[in-house]
């Protein structure tokens, strides 16, 4: 408790509650523009944190991840186009609101729904993530390996696509974190006798590439389109009731609590927690027929679970090390620029930058919430501006972030290498988050199974003789093995369909 009131004492500093608001004022705009997400917004900023101290740089990331996921919910509501892929499942009822003339309504449920989801996934974060980061020290090397496995087998399991593409990436990812130094042996491998990788890929210039630069090409490629007018602006009032609230508590409370649990889970993110929450709350409701054509209940359930998520989602993240989320991996990567390891020991070794994450997110959803009500009507008027004087300044700003980062032109052409890379497979649909993550959790996961194995001579039988790491595995394996025996049984009961409907019925 110490910690936490030091922290949110300290975050209202002059400097550090500036860069909460750029921060989260920041991650709205950007978040509402359809085709830019507070991913590409953090991945710019990497560089920037690199010359900040640790607790300002995860102020101002933390801050732009809560308002971006919120102001997906402008251009979701007004332009039919969910801002980031957690809105999606915001667009199937917002919008067709919107057109009956209710765009004002269906934001400001929107708004109350992510302020009471943000709220209820920070409280999660600040009650469990000391006490199960000081159980996670606990952990042995078998079941950190075997919670790896299991984050792989989640992410892949959940990638838009098939679950074989989303395995396929992760693979890709794990094969990017082998070049470099051999870290049992010192020797360099898979160099391809290049000396710039003997440190193997720095992480800015791939996640910048993949995250930043793949989508402005994209973009670029797509320009000829007609960009969405704007439409059905709202007003400055906030339509939420006290009435409102206590009708939609049961829902606001489920989805929640859902967007957190799913949160959790390492690589899931907010787009399948909204799904969640919004398949649960049509479910439960009296009226499920409404759901798709402006249900006030839809906009609640999404709104609450993809901003639950994200205090969730920086659960795995303090107290394993491990992604929660996309966005997750770049606050990896931003305290890896600093030499900060997340994971079990983040509040002993650096309690100021654990504590901070915590209460930056109480802070910058409370922020989010003022910066919503009153910005909502400005930033409906921008978001329809075209993309062809933002795109070249945001990859201008990309090259340079890299190379003032490193001061390698290699980091540049990489970071555009693989810009191109992550544009044609995302064109071919393969996901990328399992390629980020398994870029990022390999070198864990070799250095716990190294560990293990010195440990035991070799002896693999540790990995499987632990009731943890059994389980963990056990896991991961019906993840892979579940959709096999899924498509067995549908193409056997066709099968059976299908021979039965030859059969003569008279």
């Amino acid at each position: 408790m110490d910690g936490f009131l030091a922290s949110l004492i300290g975050l209202f500093s002059p400097y550090l509650f500036s860069l909460a608001v750029i921060g989260t004022v920041a991650g709205v705009f950007v978040g509402s523009i359809p085709g830019l997400s507070g991913t590409m917004l953090i991945s710019l900023c990497l560089p920037l944190t690199f010359y900040m101290q640790p607790v300002a740089a995860v102020v101002l990331l933390v801050a732009i991840y809560t308002g971006s996921i919120t102001g997906g919910l402008i251009s979701a509501t007004l332009l039919r186009t969910p801002g980031t892929v957690s809105n999606v499942m915001t667009t199937l009822d917002a919008f067709p609101l919107a057109k009956k003339g209710q765009a004002q309504r269906a934001l400001s449920l929107g708004i109350a729904a992510s302020f009471i989801g943000s709220i209820v996934g920070w409280l999660a974060l600040a009650l469990l993530a000391k006490p199960l980061s000081e159980l996670a020290i606990k952990v042995g090397t078998s079941e950190l390996f075997a919670l790896v496995v299991l984050a792989m087998a989640l992410i892949s399991s959940v990638s838009s696509g098939s679950m074989l593409k989303g395995l396929l990436m992760g693979c890709v990812g794990i094969l990017l974190a082998l070049p470099g130094v051999d870290p049992t042996t010192g020797v360099s491998r898979l160099t391809l006798g290049m000396w710039q990788l003997n440190g193997g890929f720095h992480i800015l210039p791939v996640l910048i590439g993949i995250f930043a630069v793949a989508p402005i090409l994209g973009d670029i490629l797509d320009l000829g389109g007609k960009t969405p007018e704007t439409q059905h602006r709202p007003s400055r009032k906030f339509l939420v009731s006290t009435g409102d609230l206590r009708r939609f508590w049961p829902n606001l409370t489920r989805s929640s609590i859902l967007g957190t649990i799913v949160g959790i889970l390492p690589g899931v993110g907010g787009n399948v927690a909204s799904v969640v929450a919004y398949t649960s709350a049509r479910a439960f409701s009296r009226k499920p027929e409404d759901f798709g054509k402006g249900s006030e209940e839809g906009i609640v359930a999404s709104e609450s679970a993809n901003n639950a998520s994200v205090g969730g989602a920086l659960i795995p993240l303090i107290t394993l090390g491990i992604p929660g989320s996309v966005v997750d991996v770049l606050l990896i990567g931003a305290l890896m620029m600093h030499d900060i390891a997340p994971g079990p020991m983040l509040f002993v070794t650096n309690a100021p930058v654990a504590w901070t994450l915590v209460t930056t997110l109480l802070v910058s959803s409370v922020l989010m919430l003022i910066t919503m009500i009153y910005a909502t009507g400005p930033i409906s008027r921008l978001i329809s501006l075209p993309k062809q004087g933002i795109l070249p300044v945001i990859l201008i700003f990309c090259v340079i972030g890299v190379f003032a980062t490193t001061n390698r032109i290699f980091d540049v052409w990489l970071m555009l290498g693989f810009g191109v890379f992550g544009l044609v497979f995302e064109r071919a649909r393969f996901p990328m988050a399992p390629l980020v993550v398994g870029f990022v959790l390999a070198p864990i996961a070799e250095k716990s199974l190294r560990s293990g194995l010195m440990g035991t001579s070799g002896n693999v039988w540790q990995f499987v003789s632990e009731p943890l790491s059994l389980a963990l595995l056990a896991a991961s394996a019906m993840l892979f093995v579940w959709p096999i025996l899924k498509a067995i049984r549908s193409w056997a009961k066709d099968g059976r369909g299908g021979s039965s409907s030859d059969s003569p019925t008279d």
